[in-house]
């Protein structure tokens, strides 16, 4: 599973992504992104499983988001977005 920090803005998106990859590659044959920890965060937050997404579909891997905050969710909508970061119990 992979947790996603509590603040997860722009300006801190840039420092999170690069280990992104390899904690994807470390997942067995699904990939969870726990957003339940999310407390401040933007539009960012979508690049971020967006990309998390797309590492674990290319690895042959299941992706989803468990713990999705009401405002990540109507973000996701706004952006047309929320089909791709689909919410596990």
């Amino acid at each position: 599973m992979l947790t996603l920090p509590s603040v997860l803005t722009h300006a801190v998106a840039a420092e999170f992504v690069p280990g992104l990859k390899q904690a994807v590659r470390l997942q067995p044959t699904e990939v969870v992104a726990d957003a339940s920890a999310l407390q401040e965060f933007d539009s960012s937050v979508l690049a971020v499983l967006l990309e998390c997404r797309r590492e674990a579909l290319a690895a042959g891997k299941v992706f989803s988001v468990r713990g999705v905050p009401p405002r990540l969710l109507q973000l996701a909508n706004l952006y047309g977005v929320a089909e791709l970061i689909p919410a596990t119990a």
